[in-house]
């Protein structure tokens, strides 16, 4: 079983230190824009490399170990590009201290021609690259537990994606969102569960996904083509990434099309399609409230109302 572990430090200077030489300094901080969870910074240092920090609290350091894990487990495949990692670490800073990640500053590009044909050929050859060699036995999960926003992700390996989704995806974030339910509601959540494989499919071949792929988590890198970012990794069905990118708004029709020319859905891939993302709801539910329940809600009785 194969893991992923970045460089990791017990403070900022160290691992400036080690990674760029003993009189690196740091000569400018920019607070950046973007993100609802970390705080984000371009730091300029004075042997000319920029570098791009993401900082948190102290405690939530697995955050930054786990998403280097995921870009790293991405980048593996050498299908499509991610940030490159330089190192996570915490720092005891002032109060509590803090956690950080340093990624490679990614200078965007205007998108190449046919940018996203290109991006929806790598994601398909992601989603076809062997995983074997993450996990060996069990086919589905990932080789630890990490986030999907900021919330616990549970990827407990499983030999059964249909078992993963139900045990390790739907059932502990309907659990957390148990309040929002009546009785019927929580009738009907049960007959789902029971009854996931009337719905779903077991795939052809499990797949590493990015796991949290809207629109928010791709951006045009410097060569003008697509790059991933904030990952929630694991190995399941292909659809469930798909699925995502439709959740939000969507990407462009020719996006669709050459992805399934690299990687042809199977039969009833739209009859599935609501069923991967009301795990997506969920956690939003979860995450921000009922503004979401009636989705949920609506999916819920979708896949029952029979």
């Amino acid at each position: 079983m194969k893991k992923f572990v970045a460089p990791h430090f017990t403070s900022l200077a160290q691992a400036l230190v080690s990674l760029f030489g003993n009189s690196v300094a740091i000569t400018n901080t920019d607070r950046l824009s973007g993100g609802d969870i970390n705080k984000a910074y371009g730091l300029t240092l004075n042997t000319g490399h920029h570098i791009f920090m993401k900082a948190n609290s102290k405690a939530n350091a697995d955050f930054f170990i786990t998403e280097a894990a995921g870009l790293s487990a991405i980048a593996s495949t050498k299908t499509i590009k991610t940030p490159e990692i330089l190192c996570s670490g915490t720092d005891n800073g002032e109060d509590a201290g803090y956690s950080f990640l340093l990624l490679k500053f990614i200078e965007s590009a205007k998108p190449e021609k046919n940018y996203w044909q290109t991006f929806a050929r790598e994601l398909a050859a992601l989603h076809k690259a062997d995983t074997s060699s993450i996990l060996n036995e069990n086919k589905f999960g990932f080789f630890q537990n990490n986030f999907i926003g900021a919330r616990n992700q549970d990827n407990t390996p499983c030999k059964s994606w249909i078992s993963f989704f139900r045990d390790y995806r739907l059932a502990p974030q309907f659990k957390s969102a148990d309040n929002y339910f009546t009785d019927t509601d929580r009738a009907n959540i049960t007959k789902l569960l029971d009854h996931l494989d009337n719905f779903l499919i077991e795939p052809e071949k499990p797949s590493l996904l990015h796991g949290d792929l809207w629109s928010g988590n791709v951006i045009c890198g410097p060569e003008g083509k697509a790059m991933l970012i904030d990952p929630a990794v694991y190995i399941g069905h292909a659809e469930a990434d798909l699925a995502m990118t439709e959740l939000f708004g969507g990407f462009p029709k020719e996006f669709y099309d050459a992805y399934k020319n690299e990687n042809p859905l199977e039969p009833g891939y739209e009859n599935r399609r609501d069923l991967y993302n009301l795990y997506q709801l969920l956690n939003h539910l979860n995450l921000f409230g009922p503004t979401y329940l009636s989705p949920v809600l609506s999916i819920i009785d979708e896949y029952t109302g029979y």
